[in-house]
């Protein structure tokens, strides 16, 4: 029996911050889906109060006492400003390629380490990064005036353009994308850990966390690490650098250097820093600019940022593909499966333009192998059967997979609440 193609939530999606995986707007209507988060993103930009300015003149006199914004060459390569995006950091002369415009010192980064020197330190042991994290910011920002890190959270977001803090009405616009059920699986696991943490650590200790953390404040959190953390400080390296976190992202910016770098300074180079480089040249008064991820999915960079690119290949659809426990032929299915590096449940991402993942046609000719052609199956075929499955295995077999991708697509494309030229109108009204 052959399993649909179903849209599931990949496990992986489960550690948010540490592997997010790419689930993406349904391809065929990329072009209508995209105009409007567009345009959602656009209404929203200011929602979130920004800082004021002194919250901003505050928080550049921190780093100037901590040593961060005392540089050896005046004046310093940036600086914090308002711009477009909200804050970022913009070029205060002009800047060399590769340059370094931003140094911190780990005394001022955010990370486990910081967690467990702190006052909660004792009962976050155990605790995943990111929620122990969030506990932390939580409770320094309830401390207000009496958190050393407060010129720091004072310039924090009350919320990020991400789609996890938009209202039922705004969701609505998305309907049928796979970004949307995406969006309400992440709220679900951010409110299991919530609930969790609310009952092991949160209630039982009140002397710690006198004021009340709700869910809301907890997303908050969540919301800000997802949006300000490093591509490769997360998992068990999740960590926030204040300064450095204020970069924003530019799509003009493809490549894939990386952009900073975590060295040793001082004496016998003991002391760590997180060093900031330009990837291109920048005048005086410009805005320094890095690129986030050039392999995130747009539904990645809309969860994560709030932000989606036209680029084509930035469009992924995840297709769900399963061997089901009810298949006569389950047990030899999946050892060939796993043999291969695939097992009962695989997802392939469908990018936009580009040649479908090579190993998703042979899953699909495995998972459709009945009848006559399951002879394939048998024990003397089980080093070469992979071969046979990259050609067509027989007519009946390229039939039913073809039906089944057929019908998979259809049912995917009813979630929709508008056809694909009524939203073309509609996207064009907007314009």
């Amino acid at each position: 029996m052959l399993a649909l193609p179903r849209l599931l939530l990949p496990p992986s999606l489960l550690c948010t911050i540490s592997n997010p995986h790419p689930l993406s707007l349904l391809t065929t209507t990329t072009t209508t889906t995209t105009r409007r988060i567009i345009a959602l993103s656009q209404s929203r930009q200011h929602a979130a109060a920004i800082p004021s300015e002194s919250a901003v003149r505050d928080f550049w006199q921190w780093l100037s006492d901590e040593g961060v914004a005392n540089s050896s060459s005046s004046p310093p390569p940036v600086k914090p400003e308002f711009v477009p995006e909200g804050l970022g950091l913009v070029a205060q002369r002009d800047i060399t390629k590769n340059e370094v415009v931003v140094e911190v010192p780990k005394k001022l980064w955010i990370n486990p380490d910081t967690v467990a020197a702190s006052d909660i330190g004792r009962v976050c042991g155990g605790l995943k990064p990111w929620v122990a994290i969030s506990l932390f910011l939580l409770r320094e920002k309830a401390l207000g005036s009496a958190s050393s890190w407060r010129p720091y959270l004072d310039i924090l977001p009350l919320a990020t353009d991400s789609p996890i803090f938009w209202s039922e009405e705004e969701l609505s616009e998305i309907q049928g994308t796979q970004l949307l059920s995406t969006i309400m699986g992440v709220k679900e696991f951010v409110q299991s850990e919530f609930i969790k943490v609310e009952d092991d650590v949160i209630l039982p200790n009140k002397d710690l966390f006198s004021s009340p953390i709700t869910f809301n404040d907890f997303l908050w959190a969540f919301g800000i690490l997802r949006s300000r953390a490093f591509p490769r400080l997360r998992g068990e390296n999740l960590a926030l650098i204040p300064l450095a976190d204020l970069i924003n992202h530019s799509s003009s910016i493809t490549s894939e250097d990386s952009f900073w770098e975590i060295k040793g300074k001082g004496f016998f180079s003991r002391e760590l820093i997180f060093s900031l480089r330009t990837p291109i040249y920048v005048k005086a008064g410009d805005q320094v600019y890095i690129q986030y991820d050039l392999a995130k999915s747009n539904a990645e960079l809309a969860l994560d940022y709030g932000f989606i690119e036209s680029r084509q290949d930035r469009e992924v659809y995840t297709l769900t593909l399963e061997i089901t426990e009810s298949d006569p032929f389950y047990g030899d299915k999946l050892d060939i499966a796993e043999t291969n590096g695939l097992g009962e449940t695989a997802y392939f991402d469908v990018i936009l333009g580009s040649p479908l993942p090579p190993s998703m046609l042979p899953y699909l000719r495995l998972v459709a192998l009945g009848g006559t052609d399951a002879f394939l199956l048998e024990s003397i075929f089980r080093n070469s059967v992979w071969g046979h499955l990259e050609l067509p295995v027989s007519r009946a077999n390229e039939e039913t997979i073809c039906r089944v991708v057929r019908d998979a697509c259809k049912s995917a494309l009813s979630a929709y609440h508008t056809t694909i030229e009524e939203g073309l109108a509609y996207s064009f009204l907007e314009t």
